[in-house]
């Protein structure tokens, strides 16, 4: 059994002004995004950086304000009825991946009219930089002490003194690896090599769908909201429609592709 090492959230303490290890998780996801886009670009025929940088921009504002209001949508919305205004304090926390998801794809429609691509072309140059700012994201609750795990009899169990002295699952770590690290490994091995249009994008959804599916299996449902429908978690059914959503684009992708072949 390990303890959790109780964290300050604070990282830099500059006067009055504090610099959280969360919010520097997520300029790192964009950092590495950045690197990693424009290291692509010069390989992939039709990108300049200068779209790279563009891309990571419209991206950022996408997760901040989507996932802000998401959150708020999703797992808050009690509060919006009592106090719209709490919509805009950013500075107490909360994000959410799937609102952030949604300000970005709405954001990526803005980009491909700005640089006369298709929407998929855009979204499937995008999706493999994901991973590693969502494995970050995960690290950042990590070191906040938030998210954890449910009651488990495993030796790797960890005590969160914050919340009781029962061990429970790092379900952070477990989300950091299987949303960060594996699956930014399955999608850079698969977009090295051209693919149909839509199969990139189609695996990103899938990919994460289950990953997330399956790790909130480990993870204690928001105190506030329990389980839901069929014993799932929020969590969980936000996730379902995007594993299907990717399988049907990976089918359909595919699909066409071999329509072309035969044409």
């Amino acid at each position: 059994m390990f303890v959790h090492p109780d964290f300050d959230p604070v990282a830099l303490q500059l006067g009055p002004l504090q610099i959280r290890w969360y919010g520097l998780m997520y300029l790192l996801g964009f950092a590495i995004a950045w690197w990693l886009g424009r290291r692509r670009a010069r390989t992939t025929p039709g990108w300049t950086v200068q779209q790279v940088d563009d891309l990571v921009f419209f991206s950022a504002l996408g997760v901040i304000l989507g996932g802000r209001l998401g959150y708020m949508l999703f797992y808050k919305f009690g509060d919006i009825l009592a106090e719209p205004l709490s919509m805009l304090r950013i500075w107490e926390g909360g994000m959410s991946f799937h609102g952030g998801l949604i300000g970005v794809l709405l954001a990526m429609v803005l980009l491909a009219r700005k640089t006369a691509k298709s929407f998929f072309q855009v979204t499937d140059f995008l999706v493999p930089l994901i991973p590693p700012g969502l494995g970050f994201g995960r690290l950042g609750n990590f070191i906040n002490g938030e998210l954890w795990g449910r009651p488990t009899e495993l030796p790797w169990g960890m005590v969160f003194p914050r919340v009781d002295e029962v061990p429970r699952h790092p379900s952070q770590l477990y989300q950091a690896l299987l949303e960060g690290l594996v699956l930014f490994v399955v999608l850079w091995w698969f977009s090295a090599r051209p693919r149909p249009r839509m199969a990139v994008s189609g695996l990103f959804l899938l990919g994460y769908g289950c990953a997330r599916l399956l790790t909130e299996l480990f993870r204690q449902p928001d105190a506030h909201l329990g389980f839901l429908a069929l014993g799932l978690t929020m969590g969980q059914w936000l996730s379902l429609p995007m594993a299907v959503a990717g399988a049907l684009l990976l089918w359909w992708a595919y699909r066409r592709r071999e329509g072309e072949d035969r044409a």
